[in-house]
């Protein structure tokens, strides 16, 4: 399962326009047709994921949780390749490739013709162990687990599915694409190690997300209301969009998993604050210790009780998991 998560601590990144032909002095005809282009990049965007929520309560509530999650995920794609195209000019094949082969959202990098480095054997082997691991938990040790203990092994699942796809799988079809001289970053950049909850979900955590909430939330807030609120928004934002891939299909648990962003933005304000400098929350131990509680402690807001129970569990049995 696709699981979006939202970034607080961003890097700078601009984005370029490409000036239409036969504009007028004053720049009318230029700010005409970027109106009219990006009224025309939000339509995917609004409209497949309202399709999703029209149909998709008529289907189980675990096919009502990838409807959901693939039509916001092509929906988004949409919208940053959308963007990326006036400044890299895209091949028609590389774009197909960023729709369907790759699960990143840094259209610009991956469509340009940017060499990344050459990835090492080792990033591989690392990258399949966590695929087997994933396979393990969730098709060998979730049906070791009594059903008696349904949150126990729907957990064990969840956990598998992770790492199996956004811990293992992205990452090798990364290597792939590295390999073939295409500029994809692996969406995950190892999360334990974070010393901070700002670097936990500013530069590790899901960097697929990161790219699109900073790009499309918090670059055109942060001027209108500044940072701290900007990047509350942020946070909002990354909430809200759970509760369509998540309470929605389990039709129960509204508002946690947009409690548990809340809380993150919380978080990061308290560790930029003179007394998280005081205790040390913006590195070494302490910082990674706050990391790990914050994000962990209330995970069970994220992915509550009734999600497991009527969305993740009737999954696994579907593709035999348990």
């Amino acid at each position: 399962m696709r699981v979006f998560q939202a970034n607080a601590n961003f890097s700078n990144i601009r984005s370029h326009e490409r000036t239409p032909p036969n504009e007028g002095n004053d720049g009318t005809a230029h700010t005409q047709l970027n109106k009219g282009n990006r009224s025309l990049a939000w339509i995917p965007a609004l409209f497949l994921p309202a399709v999703a929520i029209c149909f998709g309560r008529s289907l189980p509530p675990w096919e009502y949780m990838w409807t959901s999650a693939f039509a916001i995920f092509f929906g988004v794609k949409w919208l940053t390749w959308w963007r990326a195209r006036a400044a890299v000019d895209p091949q028609t094949a590389r774009s197909l490739a960023y729709f369907f082969l790759w699960p990143g959202m840094d259209a610009q990098s991956f469509l340009s013709h940017a060499k990344p480095a050459r990835p090492r054997v080792t990033e591989l082997l690392w990258a399949t162990a966590k695929i087997f691991l994933g396979a393990s938990l969730l098709w060998m040790v979730a049906r070791r687990i009594p059903a008696s203990y349904p949150l126990c092994r729907g957990w064990i699942g969840l956990l598998g599915l992770i790492l199996l796809l956004h811990f293992g799988s992205f990452e090798v079809v990364a290597l792939i694409w590295q390999k073939l001289g295409v500029n994809a970053v692996p969406i995950m950049q190892a999360p334990i190690l974070s010393k901070s909850l700002s670097e936990f979900w500013g530069k590790r955590w899901n960097l697929g997300f990161r790219q699109l909430s900073y790009e499309f939330v918090f670059q055109p807030l942060r001027a209108l209301v500044g940072v701290p609120f900007a990047m509350m928004f942020v946070f909002l934002f990354s909430g809200l969009v759970h509760e369509l891939v998540i309470s929605l299909p389990a039709r129960a648990g509204y508002g946690l998993p947009t409690a548990y962003f809340l809380l993150q933005g919380a978080g990061i304000a308290f560790e930029r604050s003179s007394i998280g400098r005081t205790l040390g929350l913006r590195g070494g131990f302490s910082g990674w210790a706050f990391a790990v509680v914050m994000t962990a402690c209330p995970a069970f807001w994220l992915f509550h009780p009734p999600f497991v129970i009527r969305v993740v569990l009737p999954f696994m049995e579907a593709i035999r998991a348990i």
